[in-house]
C-alpha cells in the first residue's frame, strides 16, 4: 500500500486552452484544490504552478506543469527528482481518448497510449510505473482529426459527462492518495 505524494494534473498552459479537452486533467486538479483548500504558485525550478500541504496526514504536492503538454515530463522530473518521489507515489491525471466523455479509470503503469503528455513523463521518469486517473473526452473517429479535437472545447454534454465523472473520482480522491488505490478502483469502475 503506497500513499501518494504527488498529484499532476495535465494540461496546456494559457487562457486559449483552459477549457479544452486536452485540459480535463488540469479541471479536476483544480477542484480538488478548491476542495481541499490548496493554493497553486508559480515555481519556476519545477517548471510549473505547485502547492503543497498536508492532507489527512499526508504530505502532497499538487503540480500543473506550465511547459504544455508535448513537454511535461521536463516538469514531473523536476519536482520527482528534488523531492525524491517514487513513480509509486505519483498520480497523473489525464485525458484519455479511448474512454468516452463520462467514463473515468484508474490504473497503474502501462503504456502511453500515443498520449505525448504520458510519453514524455515516462521519458524523464524513466519508469511506466506511476498512477493514472484517466477521464475519458472520445474520440473524434478519424487519427487525423485527434490533435484538433483535444484542442477544442467539449459539447455541452460532453463536458457535463466529463464534470460527471470528474465528481466521482473525486469523492475517490482519500482512497487513492491513502494508498488504497483498489479499494478506489472497485467504487470509480462500478459507477
Amino acid at each position: 500500500m503506497t500513499a501518494i505524494r504527488l498529484i499532476v494534473g495535465l494540461g496546456n498552459p494559457g487562457r486559449e486552452y483552459e477549457d479544452t479537452r486536452h485540459n480535463a486533467g488540469c479541471w479536476w486538479l483544480d477542484a480538488f484544490a478548491r476542495a481541499e483548500g490548496f493554493n497553486f504558485r508559480s515555481e519556476n525550478k519545477f517548471h510549473g504552478l505547485a502547492a503543497r500541504g498536508v492532507w489527512r496526514g499526508h504530505e502532497l504536492w499538487l503540480l500543473k506543469p506550465q511547459t504544455f503538454m508535448n513537454v511535461s515530463g521536463r516538469s514531473v522530473g523536476a519536482l520527482v527528482q528534488f523531492y525524491k518521489i517514487a513513480p509509486a507515489e505519483i498520480l497523473v491525471v489525464h485525458d484519455e481518448l479511448d474512454l468516452p466523455p463520462g467514463n473515468a479509470k484508474l490504473k497503474q503503469g502501462g503504456g502511453h497510449g500515443g498520449h505525448n503528455g504520458l510519453k514524455d513523463i515516462i521519458a524523464h521518469l524513466g519508469s511506466r510505473d506511476f498512477w493514472r486517473l484517466r477521464l475519458g473526452i472520445g474520440h473524434p473517429g478519424e487519427r487525423a482529426e485527434v490533435s484538433n479535437f483535444v484542442l477544442n472545447n467539449p459539447r455541452r454534454e460532453e463536458r457535463d459527462a466529463i464534470e460527471q465523472a470528474l465528481q466521482r473520482a473525486l469523492d475517490v480522491a482519500p482512497l487513492i492518495v491513502e494508498g488504497k488505490q483498489e479499494a478506489a478502483m472497485l467504487k470509480l469502475h462500478s459507477a
